[in-house]
């Protein structure tokens, strides 16, 4: 560096900075033992707030526009240091940029399962992932309480901190939720909104807003899941029998383009017409059955209780009434029984039993 370089070095004039990445939060303008010159130019973009600390304290913060650094612009720096000189002299001050834009995408998930009780499946273990925004909402806090010192501080210093408050805060939810595991996918943008409220105070402490918070999967173990899998096919194929008849003859289309089997002594189209056969027959059984109504049960006739010296026996299906009658043991003045009557009944009042007492042959003539 020629002599003209280190003179023009020893003030600066021009406070700017201008960012080339997309995840740094706080950045330290350069400079090495060189003095702020009084009347140099400060330039603060949009998306940037500017902090001068002096002796270890924050002492001006500027927003967004362009200023010409004098005692009017530096009330609180002009009273710590007081200039001696004539207000003309320069000072030594760090300035911090603060980039107060959006950072998106920003990943958070659970590194262990969370373990629910659900009320369909009993305890299972899920795992959660997302993604969330941040934006610094309080630059001198965020100083004070995060970035300190660090000249360059990116997200990736924080994010771990932000993913364990938000995992934490998820868990804490989904259990009180109660939500079914099956269910969860309906409520994935009430969750991520519940989440951000929940932990709104918990960034705003270190200077932080969360803007949006993503629920973007919610899954299983592999184990359920492949269980999951089968009960939904089991539902989706139906009829069992149609699909094995199906699988049948997929099988028999494959062994008949096998041509090592066909080589082989026509084994392979032996055993195509074997499963045809085989096929055929499952499908006559099948539809014999369905085409052969079943019979309805054989109809019982009545039984009937017979009040004989006023103690009730029986019942008697129609075939014992009719030897008892014809045996003289019962006659119709005999009281009798049977379901749906309201009351005993004479034998030759009901109906059922008037033609068992009209086939007795009449009396032989004397």
């Amino acid at each position: 560096m020629g002599l003209f370089d280190k003179i023009r070095g020893e003030f600066i004039d021009i406070i700017e900075w201008t960012d080339s990445s997309n995840d740094t939060l706080v950045y330290r303008f350069e400079r090495h033992e060189n003095e702020i010159k009084m009347g140099a130019k400060l330039t603060v973009r949009e998306s940037q707030v500017a902090v001068f600390i002096n002796k270890g304290k924050i002492a001006d913060v500027f927003q967004p526009g362009m200023y010409t650094l004098d005692t009017d612009n530096l009330p609180l720096l002009s009273t710590i240091m007081g200039w001696a000189h004539g207000f003309h002299s320069p000072f030594k001050s760090e300035v911090y940029f603060v980039n107060t834009k959006r950072f998106t995408d920003l990943k958070w998930g659970t590194k262990h399962p969370i373990t629910l009780r659900d009320p369909e499946f009993g305890p299972v273990r899920i795992r959660a992932f997302g993604t969330y925004a941040i934006k610094i909402s309080d630059a001198t806090n965020f100083i004070r309480e995060i970035a300190g010192t660090d000249g360059h501080f990116t997200t990736d210093e924080i994010t771990n901190q932000l993913r364990n408050l938000i995992v934490s805060r998820f868990a804490d939810i989904m259990g009180e939720s109660k939500i079914p595991v099956l269910d969860l996918a309906a409520n994935y943008d009430e969750l991520g909104d519940f989440v951000t409220k929940k932990i709104h105070d918990d960034f705003t402490k270190y200077g932080l807003n969360i803007t949006k918070m993503l629920v973007e999967n919610i899954s299983l173990p592999e184990d359920v899941e492949k269980a999951l899998d089968k009960h939904s096919s089991m539902g989706i194929i139906g009829d069992l029998k149609k699909y094995s008849q199906f699988q049948t003859a997929n099988a028999m289309e494959d062994a008949a383009k096998n041509p090592g089997g066909m080589a082989a002594g026509g084994m392979g189209m032996g055993m195509g017409f074997a499963m045809a056969n085989q096929m055929g027959q499952s499908m006559t059984n099948q539809n014999n059955q369905q085409d052969t109504p079943t019979p309805p049960p054989v109809p019982q006739g009545a039984a009937f209780h017979v009040a004989v010296n006023g103690q009730q026996t029986g019942p008697f299906k129609i075939d014992q009434l009719k030897q008892k009658i014809q045996d003289g043991e019962i006659k119709k003045e005999t009281l009798v029984w049977t379901k749906g009557m309201g009351q005993w009944a004479k034998a030759g009042t009901v109906p059922e039993l008037t033609a068992l007492f009209n086939a007795l042959p009449p009396p032989i003539p004397g």
